[in-house]
């Protein structure tokens, strides 16, 4: 395997930098890549995380598998990146300095803008050596997502054999978007599932735990390692959903959890004028669970409030709240030496 000029040979277990560019000053961006191959062959599995600099589950739950060194796998080849966007990483910000998304910037440009330099380089380097790929992202501002998984359904059976031994509380269907890294890798023969939980610039325990959790049920489907912990519930398929959004500008105030079950017609939250005059009750047009929601007081017409997803395998016994979706799994003996 050659990564970076790199010969990385059956049994090695290596890191190395990708040299994105330089900051004005001179200072060397780089992207570290930790690659661990087995002596067996067999299938290379992508944990990426980082894409948007802002969101740190992903990069705390790839921090924790190299840090408890939980990435041996019995065949094949993981490559584990805890963050590709290291400028919107060192400016907690969601896109790279000249104001672009990297998540919409593939399969990216070696003269085009930093965004498209950086899905280049990754997509030259990385990329044809991948055969399957978890990519972990967070809740975008200040809306926070139930741990989810997104990818096609029905579309593809590899893809949707991932999504469910990954097993995340919700699993929901999401068309491919122009310029993302799904898209790009769909386009070779690749298959990557993206897992969301949590915002931005806030760690979520337990979505971090749901995620180390779901990642080795995914490597222990493709024989890569040699148990998983089964998930808690089944996952709860949902091939639609839809946002609520604001009608009046003013201070949001939510009534709801993420996780939770609304039934048609319930009051979901309030948006008050800030001078006082009036408050407006807002009741969900629809049934269907709770999976996104914004935290964000100060909101305008149009902003995205709630988002509710309708469920293919609605679990029997419903009840208003779901209180197993936000139990996480045992956490590992290891502890992290940050504790101490």
């Amino acid at each position: 395997m050659l990564i970076n000029g790199l010969v990385i040979r059956p049994g090695e277990r290596v890191m190395t930098r990708l040299v994105i560019s330089r900051l004005p000053s001179r200072t060397v961006i780089d992207v570290p890549v930790y690659v661990y191959r087995a002596q067996e062959p067999g299938p290379t599995v992508l944990l990426m995380a980082g894409m948007h600099g802002d969101e740190v589950n992903g990069i705390e739950t790839i921090r924790r598998l190299v840090r408890r060194d939980l990435l041996q796998p019995l065949r094949g080849t993981i490559i584990a990146i805890p963050i590709l966007n290291i400028y919107g990483f060192l400016n907690f910000s969601r896109e790279v300095p000249d104001g672009k998304d990297v998540n919409r910037s593939f399969p990216g440009n070696p003269r085009g803008s930093l965004a498209s330099r950086v899905a280049h380089r990754f997509m030259r380097e990385i990329m044809p050596l991948v055969d399957y790929g978890i990519d972990f992202h967070t809740g975008g501002a200040a809306r926070a997502n139930m741990p989810q998984v997104r990818c096609l359904l029905g579309e593809d059976e590899q893809t949707d054999a991932l999504a469910a031994a990954f097993a995340a509380p919700f699993t929901l269907h999401a068309s491919l978007r122009p310029g993302s890294l799904r898209e790009a890798a769909m386009q070779q023969g690749r298959r990557i599932i993206v897992y969301e939980t949590g915002e931005s610039l806030r760690l979520d325990e337990t979505g971090i735990e749901l995620a180390i959790a779901g990642t080795f049920r995914v490597l222990h489907h493709l024989g890569m390692v040699p148990n998983a912990v089964p998930a808690a519930q089944p996952s709860i398929v949902c091939r639609r959903h839809t946002w609520l959004r604001a009608k009046f500008a003013g201070l949001f105030r939510s009534h709801v959890q993420n996780g939770q079950f609304l039934e048609k017609g319930q009051v979901y939250g309030s948006v008050a004028d800030p001078y006082g005059e009036g408050t407006v009750r807002l009741e969900s047009p629809t049934a269907g669970f709770v999976i996104g929601l914004n935290h964000m007081p100060v909101v305008n017409q149009g902003d995205a409030l709630v988002h509710i997803a309708w469920p293919d395998n609605l679990p029997p016994g419903r009840t208003e709240h779901w209180p197993h979706l936000l139990e996480a799994p045992p956490k590992s003996k290891e502890e992290d030496e940050e504790q101490v």
